[in-house]
């Protein structure tokens, strides 16, 4: 036996998802980090050990704007151009290499950390260090550092260390949830084993194991949706292990879940009911089940429903979420009623980071699922994309509180600022927080460009449809709406219903207030611009969502143009989940209003009046993603030549840095395997060619040039400090869109 210590500034112990982005933050901002994972590969849940979909605040696409940036963005839009097809290997190298990309992490695999020193009485105690042992390799490793973060998921190092924690249902009364029961419980959401399956060709006969469950004897076939074709996360509801201790249970839990889906696999092949399997083999099962939920530490602040519904903006805030409440049956795959049920907020919600570090184990914190947070509460934090989000948080609070010898509370409550702004400046995912780097030089630049996208219209028309059903077109306003043109064919005389909403807060995309509501007389014709005189002049600026009434005489056209900034829906009642499966509320918002048949497809509509939506100093404006608008520069077509946008200083700037952050357009929803996927491999509004180009007199010096960009953000760093009087951005071409887009430039 081989017996090491470690010394590193963080030590992150879990490789899924929120301890990659966790080690990767802590690391990119300087510290040297272990990053400790007791599997051999990365990715948790969403590996190809286990092979779970990656969700996260789109909610599957109901949410607007709603994808993540950061590091999980990075690794979403990168897995998008690699992995089309959703391959769970190649997912696996996306989040290998965004580990190994980082000099300052060491990965240690296959390390089972199982010991914890710690000192101190339980109200304030303090790890002294972890100890793990290397699978295969004979090597026990001791990892000592000023902090820890617990991603484990089961929360064990936390555990280990003392940390006070939770296992169950809270009580109704504890946090007053309307989802909680009555009383406290010790019941939790089960685990999950899934399967692969293949069309060879040929006949392929199964002949069930003996432990295989025969499940026409239980509710499966008649609670659960079986299809042949169907696998992975499909069969996300082969669940169970609520009623049981989800970590002393494993074993027990593994067994039923295999003979499980056995069962599954062999009523699809030998029950006759399914004409279409003959050919049909299992190509992957599953050998490590997924959990979904064992301890939740208790930090200085609990989240709960009734934060999750209200979207409660946290001074604190330091990530997002947007999944429904999503709680499933204590007795999962054998339960007689639906195998999930749902709760969304009108939108995203907000994360404190003070549900990010223990209450009495102070250098620890944490990110994934063991967050500090109610069980429903929980039932929307547990998805990995909201865990990978926490995880960079979580990753860069560690990062402060090394670099100021503070704990995780003290950096609450002495440098929530700095930990705010330097997460902006990574692109972290956080809404509604305006970015204010004092050190970022941009902010005192003056900003012009090439040109401006002002009149906001979309005109070419690439079909209609019948308006069977209410539809909507959100756009943003700023500063006023002086009037509204639509493109119609009407079949008879009728009257159009267009009502003008707000959207009640700047993360929200659904109608909220109605500000105005007219009746438009039409005649008999096609392709009519009709004028609607709606106007309005809000306060300060943000989206207006302009709703067209059902009326099966009059037929709206689409165009087959992305616009920035501008969506269409349709209203819709209708469940998109069998209701077997999920049991959702259809009068929530964000359910009715979808973009299904429209995404990427605007109505035609003419907004008149000048538009400042899309100014340049929006690329300077703060806000790193929507937020009330879509606060970025945009131009006006590419057609006409490059477009520039440029940062000018009264007297010359000491440049070392220069960031650029592009539109990767977050309203796309991106999935890390097969769910769905986009009809391109690189987000269009993404600047292709460009260069960056600085000047200190007449002539420009370059700075830096892509020729083949696919990537939202770039951080590029002078060999030596430059004195720039000017800075300019110019885009040559894009991977598709007609303008050119930036989200934000700073300069260091």
């Amino acid at each position: 036996m081989r017996t090491e210590t470690f010394q590193c500034d963080v030590t992150v112990v879990g490789g899924g998802l929120a301890g990659v982005c966790a080690a990767v933050a802590a690391a990119r901002l300087g510290q040297k980090v272990a990053l400790v994972q007791n599997r051999p590969v990365l990715g948790g849940n969403s590996s190809s050990e286990v092979r779970v979909w990656v969700c996260g605040a789109t909610a599957h696409g109901n949410n607007r704007y709603a994808r993540e940036t950061g590091i999980m963005g990075e690794m979403f839009v990168e897995n998008q151009y690699r992995n089309p097809d959703g391959n769970p290997y190649l997912w696996d190298l996306v989040v290998l290499e965004t580990v190994l990309a980082e000099s300052n992490i060491t990965l240690f695999l296959n390390t089972d950390v199982h010991e914890a020193e710690a000192e101190g009485p339980a109200e304030d105690r303090k790890i002294l260090s972890v100890t793990g042992w290397m699978a295969g390799s004979e090597r026990k490793i001791t990892y000592k550092s000023p902090v820890y973060i617990d991603c484990t998921g089961d929360g064990l190092v936390g555990f280990l260390a003392g940390a006070g924690f939770k296992i169950g249902r809270e009580a109704k009364s504890e946090f007053n949830e309307d989802w909680a029961p009555e009383v406290p419980d010790g019941i939790t959401l089960g685990s999950t084993i899934l399967f692969y399956t293949k069309d060879v060709g040929h006949p392929v006969k199964f002949v069930a194991p003996s432990f295989a469950r025969d499940i026409e004897n239980t509710t499966i076939p008649m609670r659960r949706v079986i299809r042949s074709g169907s696998n992975g996360c499909d069969y996300w509801w082969i669940e169970f292990g609520g009623e049981l201790d989800a970590v002393h249970d494993n074993e027990r839990i593994r067994d039923e879940l295999w003979a499980v889906v056995y069962g599954i696999w062999d009523y699809i092949k030998n029950s006759g009911k399914f004409d279409d399997a003959a050919n049909m083999t299992l190509e992957w099962v599953g050998a490590v089940p997924g959990k979904r939920e064992y301890r939740r530490f208790i930090g200085d602040y609990t989240l709960n429903q009734n934060d999750i519904m209200a979207q409660e903006p946290f001074e604190d805030r330091v990530a997002f979420g947007g999944w429904s409440i999503d709680l499933h049956p204590p007795q999962g795959v054998y339960a007689t009623e639906s195998g999930s049920k749902h709760l969304h907020a009108d939108g995203n919600y907000h994360i404190p980071f003070r549900s990010l570090y223990s209450s009495n184990v102070n250098n620890l914190l944490f990110a994934g699922r063991n967050i500090s947070a109610s069980h429903v509460a929980f039932g929307t934090t547990r998805v990995m994309a909201t865990c990978a989000v926490i995880g960079e948080a979580a990753g860069s609070g560690a990062a402060l509180c090394v670099q100021h010898s503070v704990t995780p509370r003290e950096l609450h409550a002495n440098h929530l600022t700095e930990l705010q702004q330097t997460m902006l400046r990574q692109d972290a995912s956080i809404i509604g927080l305006r970015s204010r780097d004092a050190g970022d030089l941009a902010l005192g630049a003056k900003v012009t460009a090439s040109s401006t996208y002002r009149s906001i219209a979309v005109e070419q028309s690439a079909g209609s449809h019948v308006l069977d059903k209410s539809a909507g077109i959100l756009f943003p306003v700023e500063p006023a709406l002086e009037g509204f043109e639509l493109l119609v064919d009407a079949d008879a005389a009728t009257t159009l219903t267009v009502e003008l909403w707000d959207t009640g807060r700047g993360e929200n995309y659904v109608p909220a207030n109605l500000v105005q509501s007219i009746d438009v007389s039409l005649q008999p014709g096609q392709k009519q611009w009709v004028n609607i005189p709606l106007q309005w002049q809000p306060q300060e600026a943000q989206n207006a969502f302009v709703i067209m009434r059902k009326n099966v005489s009059v037929s709206l056209h689409a165009t087959d143009r992305n616009l920035s900034g501008v969506l269409a829906f349709n209203q819709s009642f209708e469940p998109v989940v069998a209701v077997e499966l999920e049991e959702r509320s259809p009068e929530k918002l964000v359910q009715q209003w979808t973009m299904s048949g429209v995404r990427r497809s605007p109505w035609c509509f003419r907004a008149k009046g000048a538009s400042q939506a899309y100014t340049p100093e929006k690329a300077v404006g703060g806000y790193i993603r929507p937020y009330g608008g879509p606060n970025q520069w945009m131009s006006e077509e590419l057609s006409g030549g490059p477009q520039w946008l440029e940062l000018a200083w009264d007297v010359p700037q000491s440049v070392s840095e220069v960031h650029v952050t592009f539109n990767d357009d977050v309203n796309e929803d991106l999935i890390n395997l097969h769910h769905h996927r986009t009809d391109f491999e690189i987000i269009p509004e993404l600047a292709k060619k460009y260069v960056i180009e600085g000047s200190n007199g007449p002539e420009w010096k370059l700075i830096a040039e892509e020729s083949d960009n696919r990537k939202r953000k770039h951080v590029y760093r002078l060999a030596e400090k430059t004195d720039l009087q000017r800075l300019r951005l110019t885009v040559l071409e894009t991977n598709g869109s007609s303008f050119a887009e930036l989200i934000d430039i700073r300069a260091y």
